[in-house]
């Protein structure tokens, strides 16, 4: 093949030589019986590393072709992509391996568009569609990493009104003084902030495994505003602070009835009002979590604590294991592209409390870059105990209607 053909192929075009790995060189590879070449390049050792680089620096074609090949299946993500449209020209059957490299270089605008589509159908890293949800939000595979050190969404970022049952206007002391009864509304105004970010990654994993763990920070705050209570001066009945630190160790294990076990964890996590006795409010965890994952529709995540005990004298939520359970189970459902049902368990077993959440949530509008919008309508229903944590010993009902932001 002359020089200048293999130098449009893989210098003049670094789009091309970028992204052909994971379409046009496998195809070629996988199609190479009729060309009468495929066990010569099946045959041919990669060169140490697998780095493109490298793989472009082999000037003998064959060898250079099952080096591309060997470092293209490196880089696939365990959830492989969808195909792009694109397929390689035909080949005849006598064709040699050098025209077939020649007849692609002498395309070079239909590889560029074919290039530049797949670029512009994905968002990268932890916005990539093409992986899978659970894969984006933990970033579980080298696709799907977007590096460390950036802010993302954690729980949902919610503005919502809320109607509830019954509203606590006196709160069990901790102990420590008396709480006079306040004239709360049950409509009340909820505000949700949560967001994390990752501070390292591939801690216990090998990059040969195609998998990454990571080591988060989160934080979440909640609010229950009286918004609607001029007399009281509008307060904010409660606000509830919850920083936590947690590691995610990735798994693909196949698990019956089609469902993929994809991760597993641990986690350290404090929570508390910010208030003085006696409405003072805080306790901390340690937890183990896991997920499992059924074809990008349904999957299920599952969370068990253990609270970090404190002396009698300093205890301001004694029970509290008990009133909002020593775990949880989450069940989420894609209905299809635009709707996301989830429920919410808690619970500790023989004690006949706990709460259960089920929420809906809607699409709203088209994303910045033509891809599905973060923004959803979202709609909840609580009931049972701990719905903020100075009522994490009465039981309550509560309907909320308002826009959530998911993962921004």
């Amino acid at each position: 093949m002359p020089v200048t053909a293999r130098a449009r192929l893989f210098h003049a075009r670094p789009l091309w030589r970028q992204h052909c790995i994971s379409s046009y060189i496998p195809l070629m590879l996988a199609t190479g019986s009729g060309l009468g070449w495929q066990s010569t390049a099946q045959a041919v050792q990669p060169l140490p590393g697998g780095a493109w680089q490298q793989c472009a620096a082999t000037t003998d074609n064959h060898a250079r072709l099952a080096c591309f090949d060997s470092w293209a299946h490196q880089q696939q993500p365990l959830t492989p992509p969808p195909s792009t449209t694109w397929s390689a020209p035909a080949a005849s059957a006598n064709e040699h391996p050098d025209q077939a490299l020649q007849r692609a270089a002498d395309a070079p605008i239909a590889v560029a568009d074919v290039a530049n589509e797949w670029l512009h159908s994905t968002n990268g890293g932890c916005r990539d569609p093409r992986y899978s949800e659970v894969s984006r939000f933990y970033e579980l595979e080298p696709g799907s990493d977007c590096g460390t050190f950036s802010l993302r969404g954690y729980r949902p970022m919610s503005l919502s009104v809320t109607s509830a049952d019954q509203t606590n206007r006196q709160p069990t002391p901790s102990g420590r003084g008396a709480n006079p009864s306040l004239p709360y509304k049950d409509q009340e105004v909820r505000l949700q902030l949560s967001t994390r970010t990752k501070i390292a990654s591939g801690l216990l994993t090998e990059d040969s495994s195609g998998l990454k763990d990571s080591l988060w920070l989160g934080y979440t705050q909640q609010s229950y505003w009286q918004m609607f209570n001029g007399g009281l001066s509008r307060p904010f009945r409660a606000t509830d602070h919850e920083p936590e630190i947690f590691y995610i160790y990735p798994t693909t294990a196949q698990l019956p009835f089609g469902w993929r076990w994809r991760y597993s964890g641990v986690g350290l996590v404090h929570q508390s009002n910010g208030q003085s006795d006696p409405l003072s409010r805080s306790w901390n965890r340690a937890y183990v979590l896991t997920g499992a994952e059924l074809d990008n529709r349904w999957h299920v995540h599952a969370k068990m604590w253990q609270r970090i005990s404190e002396s009698s004298h300093k205890d301001q939520n004694p029970g509290i294991k008990d009133y909002i359970g020593r775990g949880e189970i989450r069940l989420g459902w894609n209905l299809n592209e635009h709707n996301y049902l989830g429920l919410t368990a808690r619970g500790s077993l023989g004690q006949g409390r706990g709460s259960g959440r089920l929420e809906w949530l809607r699409t709203v509008g088209d994303g910045w870059n033509g891809d599905k919008s973060n923004l959803r309508l979202h709609v909840q229903l609580f009931s049972g105990y701990g719905d903020s944590l100075i009522d994490y010993n009465y039981k309550r009902t509560v309907f909320s209607v308002g826009f959530s932001l998911l993962d921004f």
